[in-house]
């Protein structure tokens, strides 16, 4: 309660422009209790490639704690690639086919229940009207089980040829997927499955967590998927920030980190979109970000281009909205934007003020990306009329920045950083089950 008053004491003092915006302090309330136990089963899951179908992946190679939980390049190389992070490199015996169309997102806060959303696109998403609690392309097919939302994202990447799976022909999973077998005996899932539960010290621990496996339940993909969502809940959980002490009546923010405050919920808006707690309001917006790499398209189409949450709705008011990122632990998770088009924190700024004049003049030098024989990465911007489309689906109006206000702005975000959380509570393996590589 003390904490409270001193919140509102240091709220009452803030400029009236921005003060009434400011969100509450993280709680405890916001979130599931903690399963240790399942979050350590899920500990050694996200780490061990046995879940990728050429079992040389893991969740990990993307969202990896020595890049903010991301992967520190735009678009990443997936199955094909060797190495991690900016490092990683065309694998030259089987090289991808594509990079992933879309930057790595940040996994910090996702156990937290306003999270109803995920993906850039919004392609999975809390529906208590489907059988399974969730709506996914996988419509009616959608196996119940899965805990929550968190634990269903991780369905998509081990489906998926370019990042997990592997190319149809080299092995059981992706051959499952090229069939159109997901769910069901003998289906891609299953056949993870029957991987992890081939191991007997991944076996013991599931019957350990779960009881009813303990009682001769087969181990499924569920199982898998919700020990790696209460893993990712728990080690991510991002609260503890220089800005959450400002929030809880401990700290204040001065200098330049006090102007972008004002700016960030005065006079830019920036609050408008980036509100809450979370600095969410995980909804999707047309803000004219470059697009650069494969584009998003079903493998019988030919364009490069990413409408976005038109995808998922059809709806061509949707056309070229992303869903609003969280800001932890932002100056961390670089590159920025759907393709990851902006390695700079001050630059994806400058040009989210003033997005038409951005998109006319963006340098793809900006973006991080491995080498890729064959790769046309700018297919999209070389078009002047996919260049025009995406500027004529800006939802917002330029806002004017000095290079101080921009220095200030990128100072208060810096307050969100935290980095024992964006190092993570259990950290990196030294082994997994499996006995297979760990990628450090």
């Amino acid at each position: 309660m003390l904490r409270w008053f001193l919140g509102l004491a240091l709220l009452l003092q803030a400029p009236a422009a921005f003060a009434a915006d400011l969100p509450p302090p993280v709680t405890d309330s916001m979130f599931e209790p903690a399963n240790e136990a399942e979050a350590r089963l899920g500990w050694q899951l996200f780490w061990d490639p046995i879940l990728s179908g050429n079992r040389n992946i893991s969740c990990a190679t993307c969202h990896h704690p020595n890049f903010a939980t991301g992967d520190g390049v735009s678009l990443a190389l997936g199955e094909g690639g060797i190495g991690l992070g900016p490092d990683r490199r065309v694998d030259p015996d089987n090289p991808p086919e594509q990079r992933i169309p879309r930057n790595a997102p940040a996994l910090f806060n996702l156990g937290a229940a306003e999270f109803t959303v995920l993906f850039h696109d919004g392609r999975i998403e809390v529906d208590e009207t489907r059988p399974s609690g969730l709506r996914t392309p996988l419509e009616n097919e959608m196996s119940t089980g899965f805990a929550n939302i968190l634990s269903a994202q991780t369905m998509f990447p081990v489906l998926s040829q370019d990042e997990m799976a592997g190319h149809y022909s080299e092995n059981e999973v992706s051959l499952a997927v090229r069939m159109g077998r997901i769910t069901g005996a003998g289906g891609a899932w299953d056949r993870i499955s029957q991987r992890v539960a081939a191991i007997d010290a991944y076996r013991a621990q599931f019957e350990t967590v779960y009881p009813e496996i303990g009682a001769g339940r087969p181990i499924a993909f569920t199982d898998i998927s919700n020990a790696i969502a209460a893993f990712i809940a728990f080690e991510w959980r991002s609260d503890d920030s220089l800005f959450d002490a400002v929030l809880r009546g401990e700290a204040t923010l001065e200098g330049p980190a006090a102007r972008g405050l004002e700016l960030f919920y005065g006079e830019t808006g920036c609050a408008a979109c980036h509100a809450g707690p979370f600095l969410t309001d995980h909804g999707f917006h047309a803000m004219g970000q470059p697009q650069i790499g494969p584009g998003k398209a079903e493998r019988f189409e030919t364009h490069a281009r990413d409408v976005g949450r038109m995808r998922v709705t059809n709806d061509p008011a949707d056309a070229y909205r992303f869903r609003t990122p969280s800001l932890r632990n932002v100056a961390l998770t670089a590159p920025y934007g759907h393709a990851g088009a902006f390695a700079k924190l001050d630059a994806f700024m400058r040009h989210h003020a003033d997005p038409a004049a951005g998109l006319a003049t963006y340098d793809a030098g900006q973006a991080v990306l491995a080498a890729l024989e064959g790769a046309d990465d700018l297919t999209v911007l070389n078009d002047a009329n996919e260049r025009m489309a995406i500027a004529d689906a800006i939802e917002i109006d330029p806002v004017p920045l000095t290079d101080h206000d921009v220095a200030a702005l990128v100072a208060f975000l810096k307050t969100l950083t935290d980095e024992a959380a964006a190092k993570g509570r259990f950290g990196i393996p030294d082994t997994v089950p499996s006995g297979l590589q760990v990628e450090r």
